[in-house]
């Protein structure tokens, strides 16, 4: 089959278009294009909500802010919870600095008065705490504190949410968000917190605080043990990112190995010969087009474009109510012929599945399906609000990044990753190692946001790289601790920065220090759960189970 010039316009090479398109949100590698699919998919839920209040009634405002909608009547999802406030420094080490209210909720519905607890605290981790209350409600919490007539506790982290200390998330504004701060922010919340309904007093060390935490909530329970043994009794980190990196490539190593082989063959394939066609400034032109990116200026940024579907790997869950099929769909259609059926089961590069650009340059069917893939649930969001690629996926233009309103909540984790965590999006060190994602994924192009978003304040400025010292000084891989459990997923792309690392050593599973993997387990898959637990798939009831029985065990030990 031959394509000619004038296929380059797309629509004859569109076979059907699809009639949703997505962005996944999540929390994968850091890239300055994560961050723009962030700010994109921000803008479009903004769009929504303001269709769907255009007839509310316009208040006005100060001139900072001018009109805004009148707030409406808002019906909490979990009226079982209500926030709760407990007063926090904004600097531990300088009470002149002021305090700001740093948000929790609490289930009682288990608690046996007179019991002495135990409180199971889960870290909001980084992002509102309102997204970690189906853990509270029918997740982990819920399960060990049914297990153990327990309180339950979900604390927000500072700075998200609406724990927010400062005005605006400024350089100088953002010198208090660090793991020694937040860790401090715990220690006191456990020492002097006072339990609404609660007459006795269920402060730290006098009742047994168990502190779960999943990813970088995970790394934080971990830490907690450590840090504070005399008032962590136990703890539990599920996917916890205990080992920081500058380049975190294997993640996608791990969706590599991990996904089914047809799919790994596809995207390999696209990305080799991706790479290979924009060496040739004749032809780059010609592949951004087929991407629907033909105005994306840099070669690097429409390479990280096209990295973006396979996050949604991490987004997969034993829940579909709550996980996506995004991963599995992107395979279905990359493997799925233009024309004659049978070519599909050829092996990639046969003469059959090549489709002529033009000349004789061929390129696999399956490059056009991801293509096909990248223009509808990536591109097309951006051009239905009006937008140019370049000003939707462009990351040159470091004016974009410079609004500090509290808005721009993508600053925070950002602002992390960026002083003390790193996991920078690269390719793998080695040219010629397999690869899903393009060569043109440096180091230098990972960080640069790091420099583009925080310019240098009268107080605080960003390193010129993490130092991830403060975070690997506690542990690392080999953390360890009486009542510290490690909870990791099998094909979890986290888990090369987990003590299950293949960089690890392996340590064997006791009572007193659990170490499990969920099979085929992705991200802290123990955190949900399902309100019967019959329900549950077999290895997640299992995990459970174990959970519920040596936090038990552990609790027998406590003496107040």
């Amino acid at each position: 089959m031959r394509l000619t010039a004038p296929f380059l316009c797309l629509s004859s090479l569109i076979l059907a278009t699809l009639t949703s398109a997505s962005i996944p949100s999540r929390r994968g590698p850091a890239s300055p294009q994560h961050v723009n699919l962030w700010k994109l998919e921000a803008r479009a839920k903004a769009l929504k909500a303001a269709r769907s209040t255009v007839a509310a009634p316009l208040l006005l405002q100060d001139s900072t802010t001018g009109f805004t909608l009148e707030p409406q009547p808002d019906t909490p999802k979990y009226p079982e919870f209500p926030d709760q406030f407990f007063e926090q420094p904004i600097d531990h080490t300088d009470p002149s600095q002021g305090t700001f209210k740093q948000r929790y909720w609490v289930n009682t519905r288990h608690y046996v008065p007179g019991s002495g607890g135990p409180v199971i605290v889960l870290d909001g981790g980084e992002t509102s705490g309102e997204d970690r209350l189906p853990f509270l409600d029918t997740g982990i919490v819920e399960i060990l504190t049914n297990a153990t007539g327990g309180v339950g506790v979900v604390l927000e982290h500072r700075y998200y949410g609406t724990s927010v200390p400062v005005p605006d998330f400024s350089t100088d504004n953002l010198r208090w968000l660090n793991n020694d701060q937040a860790v401090a922010d715990s220690a006191n919340f456990m020492r002097n917190v006072k339990f609404e309904g609660i007459g006795e007093d269920l402060t730290a060390p006098h009742t047994p605080w168990i502190y779960y935490g999943g990813s970088y909530a995970g790394a934080r329970a971990a830490h907690m043990k450590i840090l504070h043994p005399e008032l962590v009794f136990g703890a539990i980190a599920s996917s916890g990112v205990t080992h920081a990196a500058l380049s975190n490539w294997e993640y996608y190593e791990v969706i590599r190995k991990a996904a089914d082989p047809e799919c790994s063959a596809h995207l390999e394939n696209a990305i080799a010969t991706v790479d290979i066609l924009l060496q040739f400034p004749f032809v780059k032109g010609v592949v951004k087009a087929l991407f629907g990116l033909h105005e994306l200026e840099h070669d690097d940024d429409f390479a990280s474009v096209l990295e973006g579907p396979l996050g949604a790997w991490q987004s997969k869950n034993w829940d579909p109510t709550v996980g996506s099929t995004s991963f599995d769909e992107l395979c279905e259609s990359l493997s799925k012929p233009m024309l004659d059926p049978h070519t599909a089961a050829l092996p990639i590069g046969h003469e059959d599945r090549l489709l002529t650009l033009w000349d004789d340059q061929k390129i696999d069917f399956s490059v056009l399906n991801y293509a096909e893939w990248i223009r509808e649930k990536t591109v097309k969001p951006c051009l239905e609000l009006d937008s140019t690629v370049e000003e939707c996926f462009g990351t040159y233009n470091a004016t974009q990044y410079i609004d500090t309103s509290l808005s721009q909540e993508w600053r925070l984790w950002q602002f992390q990753v960026c002083t003390e965590w790193g996991y920078f999006s690269t390719a793998p060190p080695d040219s010629n190692y397999p690869r899903i994602v393009s060569k043109l994924l440096t180091m230098d192009y990972a960080t640069k946001l790091c420099r583009q978003a925080y310019p240098p304040g009268k107080y605080f400025t960003v390193p010129a790289e993490p130092n991830i010292t403060v975070v690997n000084a506690l542990g690392d891989f080999a953390i360890a601790a009486d009542r510290l459990a490690i909870i990791d997923g099998e094909v979890d792309p986290w888990r090369p920065c987990t003590p299950h690392s293949e960089y690890a050593d392996d340590r064997e599973d006791t009572t007193l220090q659990p170490f499990k993997l969920i099979p085929d387990g992705v991200h802290h898959y123990d955190e949900y759960g399902l309100r019967n637990t019959d329900d549950e798939p077999p290895e997640i009831q299992q995990i459970h189970y174990e959970m519920i029985e040596f936090v038990r065990e552990w609790l027998k030990d406590f003496k107040a």
